[in-house]
């Protein structure tokens, strides 16, 4: 009994002590700096007479604008772009995570998309994942992590479209990493963790809590405190050393840059990667890293009116978009009046029948065979568009469309039927850590007509590599554990990712690059985009702030897919005009704050094919920036 009570003691005052050390320990700001935070500011209209910029952050709209004054064109810019929003808005936008891009050779007047998505790696498999106990691929992890592409993305783009060195555009990334920038409100809001949190977080990756709070888990982080990368900055400098060498040994250009590229997937830093995967039981090897490539393909196209829609292939759901606006276009859309009970419940029930075709259908078209002639048909369309209920709610998600009759060539396929999830607080974050973490995007314009659109995304949800700075995110989540669903995982196959690029053109010419963060509600934010510009006459930026409303009624595309059947989440304007009138529908309608981030961000750039002159616009709900020379 004696011992039990001096061991009773003796917690008690080691208790005692930890937390005496606890609050002298300092908890304020570590170095303010100022700045003038856009974060739910309301924006100008932005016009250019030669190029211009829209991304998520000012420091890579910025460094955008950098190399374009400097002679880069808009290959360049976006590369350089890319690097600052990997540095400046890291917990969304990780390096070296995932970059869908499109890409406008004004030239040639076409457009390309490059898969910048990974590809699990060669020892996943479901089974391996079941003889875990996993139901869906766990978050807070390392076998959450895919393999990278960002590198790749780069280096494929300033190869066959740049002109500078890799060195020229990572720079400003460098500098921003090293020297630092202000903490702003949506990083805030993404790492505003309690204390519990930061404990469990300082258990569960150190090396990241060293990144995000320089190893000192008892002092939160402050807005516009001085944020630093030093890692990610020499992990920087050592690639753009390592194109140096090779350039100082005779080498062209392009030995250069793919100098750089071997660096990361087949040299020092893939070392350091698989060895952090050894050492915590991953599955990457030095094969997958040296095995990997992106690959340039066809962009998938659909019309509205004689606007063409061009969007990446099934491994993300951007088909989903031009998909949703072929059914709406056999609609007097202009007759409803904007955002009238009629017109929200019109959009939604688009997006819904949109997205069940998304879960039955969309996969990576290396290992699905994807019906995607007939899906994006102007006939399937008006099939779908029959499928509508006007007076009332789907209730839940309904069921597919079949587009495989519609196939000029008839591919042996079946529809997956979704079961239903009800949501749930299964596989969630421990601590409830990052649970409304988001993506990021940037479009970027030259002064010749090139243009990029591209969103880059990934969080440091599981174990970032020691010493590099470098967060390989969680993008295996978007995976599924059922061996038939159209994204079942497999080794070497990409997962069908929310985040995607998109552009428009119009009489062949490019007419605006756009795009926008926040998972599934990406496409349904820039339907209603593009919707208020077009048939309401309003401009981008206008276009961009309306009030907007989003579906829950399908499976959430990140593990564990929770679904909510017949939720719709819309901001407090929107619901003070049609909340009641929707809940009399049969909607449970969930209300959030003006310029809430989760309804998505949209940034865009439309060109005047006549002048050339630009116009674009930036989401407040983000930390989004559009400024042009």
């Amino acid at each position: 009994m004696k011992i039990l009570i001096r061991t009773g003691l003796g917690l008690l005052i080691l208790a005692g002590i930890l937390f005496l050390v606890y609050v002298i320990l300092p908890k304020g700001p570590r170095e303010l700096m100022e700045f003038d935070d856009p974060h739910q500011v309301s924006r100008k209209l932005v016009k250019a007479d030669q190029y211009m910029a829209s991304t998520g952050t000012p420091w890579a709209t910025e460094a955008a604008l950098d190399i374009m004054r400097r002679g880069g064109n808009a290959f360049d810019a976006a590369m350089a772009a890319l690097l600052a929003l990997n540095v400046t808005y890291p917990e969304a936008a990780s390096f070296p995570s995932i970059a869908p891009t499109l890409i406008y050779d004004a030239e040639k007047k076409a457009v390309l998309s490059y898969c910048g998505v990974g590809t699990a790696p060669g020892k996943a498999t479901i089974d391996f994942f079941k003889s875990k106990g996993h139901e869906t691929v766990p978050k807070m992890d390392i076998l959450a992590q895919l393999l990278p592409s960002s590198p790749d993305v780069i280096i494929e783009i300033l190869d066959r479209y740049g002109t500078m060195s890799f060195g020229e555009i990572a720079a400003s990334a460098i500098t921003l990493a090293e020297e630092g920038f202000p903490t702003h409100s949506m990083m805030l809001n993404h790492l505003d963790l309690n204390l519990v949190e930061r404990i469990g977080f300082a258990v569960m990756m150190p090396y990241n809590v060293e990144v995000y709070m320089k190893g000192e888990w008892w002092r939160p982080l402050h807005h516009k405190d001085r944020f630093q990368q030093p890692d990610l900055a020499n992990t920087l400098r050592e690639m753009a050393a390592a194109e140096k060498k090779a350039l100082l040994k005779g080498g062209t250009r392009s030995d250069g840059l793919h100098a750089v590229r071997d660096y990361f997937y087949k040299g020092p830093v893939s070392e350091k990667i698989v060895r952090l995967h050894q050492e915590e039981d991953g599955l990457f090897t030095r094969k997958d890293l040296a095995d990997y490539k992106g690959f340039w393909e066809k962009p998938l196209t659909g019309s509205y009116e004689d606007y063409v829609f061009y969007t990446n292939g099934t491994w993300t759901q951007g088909a989903v978009l031009p998909m949703a606006l072929q059914i709406l276009e056999g609609m007097d859309l202009r007759s409803m009046s904007h955002n009238s009970p009629e017109y929200v419940h019109t959009l939604l029930q688009a997006i819904e029948l949109t997205m069940a075709d998304r879960e039955a259908w969309f996969g990576d078209p290396n290992f699905v065979n994807v019906p995607v002639e007939g899906l994006l048909s102007k006939q399937f369309a008006a099939e779908r568009r029959e499928a509508m209920t006007p007076e009332m709610v789907f209730g839940k998600m309904p069921e597919p469309g079949n587009p495989l009759e519609l196939q000029r060539k008839v591919l042996p396929l079946k529809s997956y039927k979704t079961p239903v999830v009800v949501a749930s607080n299964q596989g969630t974050a421990a601590f409830g850590i990052f649970q409304d973490i988001d993506t990021s995007y940037l479009a970027v314009t030259d002064s010749k007509g090139n243009s990029v659109s591209l969103t880059p995304s990934d969080f440091p949800q599981s174990p970032m590599v020691p010493g590099t700075g470098l967060c390989l995110g969680i993008r295996m989540t978007q995976f599924r554990l059922d061996p038939d669903h159209p994204a079942a995982l497999a080794p070497g196959k990409r997962p069908r990712v929310t985040p995607n690029a998109v552009m428009v053109t119009r009489d062949n010419e490019l007419f605006m690059t756009f795009g926008t963060p926040e998972g599934d509600q990406q496409p349904q934010a820039l339907l209603q985009v593009f919707l208020n510009m077009v048939v309401f006459g309003m401009d981008i930026q206008q276009a961009i702030e309306a009030p907007r409303f989003r579906s829950r009624n399908f499976p959430d595309s990140f593990s564990p897919h929770n679904y909510r059947p017949g939720v719709v989440q819309l901001e407090k304007s929107l619901n003070d005009l049609v909340g009641t009138d929707l809940e009399k529908m049969g909607y449970t309608v969930e209300v959030v704050e003006d310029f809430h981030h989760t309804m998505g961000a949209a940034g865009a750039i439309i060109r005047n094919k006549d002048t050339g002159k630009l116009i674009g616009g930036a989401d407040p709900r983000q930390e989004n920036w559009a400024a042009g020379e």
